[in-house]
């Protein structure tokens, strides 16, 4: 018998730890979310749902996981999109269980500092708050440190309330640190961690496979070309809960540790596919400080800590926020077909709307970033909301100058067509030409002919051109050679002092 039949036959129960024991799930759906296995199943109901796309975080949970060191991890997670499949090995903890970690009889830290600053009105979206919170109190609680007002506010951004307003639940979140310390009792979480790291392989009879190598990974995809690769069901999650699409199977790439990795050597920085989208921001954000901006406002800690950078640039979507940095830095994917692999630049992979250069039984398996080349980056997000919204544009924008010309230069938008794509006809305005007005003036120009944008809900068409020639011209105003802004003219929070 083949080894991968036979590995698809080997079924076993999903476990994970749950309300202080390890906890086995057989007969769920693949597709079935945390969220309805959590209300339905187990009458955990303090779970909220609201968006049912992980954008309101009233359904917020924590994951917990042991990192390469074997220290415990925990990172706040949105429910409704997540499958109850991908808790295999992990440990989750809901609002239910954070009052047991205070003192007997009394609300945890977090709780009881929601109630004293009034942190609740309705109540809806608290639970998801709470768990938010804690996930913040835990690591600081760990690291020795309390954060700021600003630090708490970015760590809340993905949860949204609409009737008691933020302010008494920042206060609360300073005040939580004030209290006697509830810590979480992370042994025993640890040691039923390591013991469910011991399992084999997690195929399902409901046809969810979760594969630990990465041939194993490619040998389940060749076998099953037909089968839906997953990874942070950040996007998969919405179309079983909003197109009510069927997903006969699922191809984790989840629990392969290989694709995990993030490496860095000294010509590049490799990202494996399955790398959570946070440590992905904060890696590229080592290299380059411009992107701290842009990675704090990529979508919210839920999303980013759940989410892979691989999964963003696989998805193709023309409003993903990775793709136009990564093509203005000349990232390289990387394909791999069983045990055939290939490169090729990133701006070569999207071929049309939503659609891209795999081939049947073909993944991604990382993103190849250059390092040490020079020159200047900037990256730009253009939103409704400054928190926690999608593009209606979002540029990456890539500059070397030699004195005061132009030697380099890569300009790529999100949101201006099908694809995100460069502006060849402003790049080829720039190059070899002095970084000056009338030079961007042109490049500028240019810009119109590069795209022919759309009109939809996030903006017309008119607006993005408008706002594409802008930034351009924000980006000179950074980088020109003579009087450029100095960073804190670029601030909306030092403005606001």
């Amino acid at each position: 018998m083949p080894v991968i039949t036979a590995a698809l036959m080997n079924t076993r129960p999903i476990r994970f730890y749950h309300r202080g024991a390890v906890t086995e799930v057989t007969g769920v759906a693949a597709t079935r979310s945390v969220l309805d296995w959590l209300r339905e199943d187990q009458h955990c109901t303090g779970t909220k749902e609201g968006c049912a796309e992980g954008d309101c975080g009233a359904c917020t949970v924590v994951l917990g996981e042991l990192d390469a060191q074997g220290r415990l991890q925990l990172k706040p997670v949105n429910a409704c999109i997540q499958f109850v499949p991908t808790l295999d090995g992990r440990a989750l903890f809901t609002v239910e269980d954070i009052a047991a970690l205070g003192a007997p009889e009394k609300l945890h830290p977090v709780q009881q500092s929601l109630v004293d600053c009034h942190g609740s009105q309705c109540g809806f979206c608290t639970p998801g708050f709470v768990m938010s919170m804690w996930a913040c109190y835990e690591r600081h609680q760990v690291a020795g440190t309390t954060p700021t007002r600003q630090q708490l506010a970015d760590d809340l951004s993905g949860n949204l309330c609409r009737c008691t307003g933020y302010r008494p639940i920042l206060d609360a979140g300073q005040q939580m640190f004030d209290r006697p310390a509830a810590p979480l009792a992370r042994q025993p979480v640890v040691d039923a961690l390591q013991a469910l790291a011991q399992d084999v392989s997690l195929h399902t009879p409901e046809g969810f496979h979760a594969p630990r190598s990465r041939a194993e990974f490619a040998a389940l995809r060749q076998a099953l070309p037909q089968a839906q690769v997953l990874a942070g069901s950040t996007d998969i999650g919405l179309w079983v809960n909003k197109q009510f699409r069927p997903l006969s199977e699922l191809i984790y790439i989840g629990r392969v540790t290989e694709l995990q990795r993030i490496d860095t050597y000294d010509d590049s920085l490799w990202i494996g596919a399955a790398a959570p989208l946070e440590a992905a921001w904060q890696a590229l954000a080592l290299d380059w400080p411009a992107l701290q901006d842009v990675w704090l406002r990529f979508a919210s800690p839920p999303i980013r800590g759940s989410g892979t950078m691989g999964g963003n640039v696989a998805n193709g979507s023309p409003i993903g926020d990775s793709a136009p940095v990564l093509i203005a830095l000349g990232a390289q994917v990387e394909l791999q077909q069983g045990e055939w692999v290939r490169r090729m630049p990133l701006q070569d992979f999207y071929i049309d709307y939503m659609k891209n250069a795999l081939m049947p039984g073909e993944f991604l398996s990382g993103i190849a970033v250059p390092r040490k080349q020079g020159g200047q980056l900037r990256a730009y997000k253009i939103s409704k909301r400054f928190d926690c919204d999608i593009s209606a544009v979002c540029a990456g924008l890539w500059i070397r100058l030699e004195g005061d010309t132009v030697h380099g230069v890569h300009l790529a938008f999100g949101g201006m067509a099908g694809i995100v794509r460069r502006a060849w006809g402003a790049e080829n305005a720039l190059l070899g030409q002095p970084w000056n007005d009338a030079t961007l003036q042109a490049a500028q120009a240019a810009l119109a002919h590069d795209f022919t944008p759309l009109s939809d809900m996030r903006a017309s068409a008119g607006y993005r051109l408008q706002v594409a020639q802008n930034l351009l011209r924000r980006f000179w105003l950074e980088t020109r050679p003579v009087d450029a802004l100095p960073a804190a003219a670029l601030s909306v929070w030092e403005a606001a002092t």
